[in-house]
Formats: structure tokens, sequence, C-alpha cells
């Protein structure tokens, strides 16, 4: 097949479907024994990318799979063709929803001892209906509190391939405070544009840069990075059926991110 062919087939496909489609999806389109080689697929969709580069929209690759899109700046006057106003969310399910993200695995009471208030029923309920989160383990404690992570839901309503796609929080925090407290002379972490991230990303990120503001303020310094999401793993008791704790298969919660992208 030729790949001009190849890539219009692709490109017809992604604006029909309305949702993220992965390779096996984009395989299934053609009839068995003559699906392109995935190699050659993925060259088609590069090939896309390449074309929409100066266009108002965009080929990204989010939790479950490709998807076409509007690019996140053009949001301000592509959402006027909607008379309802976007869901706004409140600060405490943002600042939940980002704890969950960061820390995960994480259990609703260490949620409620970070940003030192009580988590109201209906929050984690939203998050939980979103399916934006859910339970991928207990904690080996009395009471076995259930212990939440993200899904691939939220990847995608986010605008994430998976979770190293979101900003470590030492990137959101002022240079001067990142060099008073780690006492790095010579070492200063990028900043983040968030004015690159979909208008929902950037509040999820700044809640999240709030929530851990806040604690610092009450002396309790936020750990960072694989140490502390493997030893969070390793109290946790794997869920009949699923086979760990914090990885779950398609449709469930997304990979934990590698040690080295999370330092």
């Amino acid at each position: 097949m030729e790949q001009d062919q190849l890539k219009n087939i692709l490109e017809a496909a992604l604006l029909a479907a309305g949702r993220p489609l992965d390779l096996d999806a984009l395989t299934r389109l053609f009839p068995e024994g003559e699906a392109p080689e995935r190699a050659a697929m993925r060259v088609a969709l590069l090939a896309l990318t390449a074309d929409y580069a100066e266009r108002g929209i965009e080929l990204v690759e989010v939790g479950s799979g490709y998807r076409i899109q509007s690019r996140p700046e053009l949001t301000e006057w592509v959402s006027r063709l909607w008379d309802e106003r976007p869901s706004r969310y409140s600060r405490a399910l943002l600042e939940t929803l980002a704890l969950i993200a960061y820390r995960q695995p994480i259990a609703r009471g260490e949620i409620e001892d970070v940003r030192g208030v009580t988590i109201a029923s209906s929050i984690m309920r939203t998050l939980v209906e979103r399916e934006w989160v859910r339970v991928v383990g207990h904690r080996d404690v009395p009471g076995k509190p259930g212990m939440y992570g993200t899904t691939h839901k939220f990847l995608d309503y986010f605008g994430l391939k998976n979770l190293d796609d979101l900003p470590t929080l030492s990137e959101l925090r002022d240079i001067d405070s990142i060099n008073a407290e780690l006492a790095l002379e010579d070492e200063v972490p990028p900043q983040v544009d968030l004015d690159a991230f979909d208008p929902e990303l950037r509040e999820l990120v700044e809640a999240a840069a709030e929530a851990e503001a806040e604690q610092n303020e009450d002396g309790d310094s936020v750990e960072e990075g694989g140490d502390q999401l493997a030893a969070a793993a390793e109290d946790v008791v794997v869920e009949a059926g699923t086979d760990t704790a914090v990885t779950e298969s398609e449709g469930g919660a997304p990979e934990r991110p590698d040690d080295e992208h999370l330092h």
C-alpha cells in the first residue's frame, strides 16, 4: 500500500472515531492478512504529525492511543462553539486528583494528611465515576485501606501519553526556593511553560504545586521520585486478578513512571 493512501486511511479513521485509537484498532481497519506493518503505520502517523505542524489541529498520542484534536492554544476560540461553559472543578477536587497522580498508589487517609482536611465523599465519587482514578490495591495495614491510582481515561482527558509526561513538581517550584531547599548552587532545574499545556492539565499541575507548597509551609517536606513510590508499592496487597498493585492491564491504571523520570 502506498504511504499516502495509508496516511489518508489513518487520518479518516481518527477523525471519524472521535476517540483515541491504538495500533490494534487501526490494524483492524484492514482485511485479515492485508494490514500494513506496525512500523509502516507509525511512519504514516509521524507524517500526519508533520503535516499538522503549522495548522490548527494536531495528532497526539495519549494513554489509549492516537487522537486528532484542536491545538490547546486555540481553546479560547474553539470553546465558543458551545453555549455550555466547560466544567469547572473545585480546588479541593483538583488537589485530590493531583496528589493521586503524583503520589500513586496513595490511600485516602494519606491524601487527607497532606491536605490537612477531610476529603468529601462527593470528591472521591466524582473522580471514580469519571473513571479518572480507581482502587489499584490495598495497603497491608489494619483496615486494609484502598490505594488509588490514575487510569487511561485520566491520561486521555489531560492529553498525556503516560505519567512521564507530567512535569515534576521540582520543575514547577520557584528557582530560589529550590536552591535554598536542596542547597544546590550550580544546578537549576528548567522551568516549565504551563501555557504549553492543555488548560485542564495546567489547572491540575498548578493544584499539585499549591498542595506541595501548603505542605511545605506546615514543615512537612514532599517526597518525590521512585523511592517514595516504590516504598508505597511494597505495602500494597495486590487485588485478586491483577498482576501488580501499581500496574494495570489495558483499561486500568497506567504504568508507574520509571524511577529515572521522577528525580
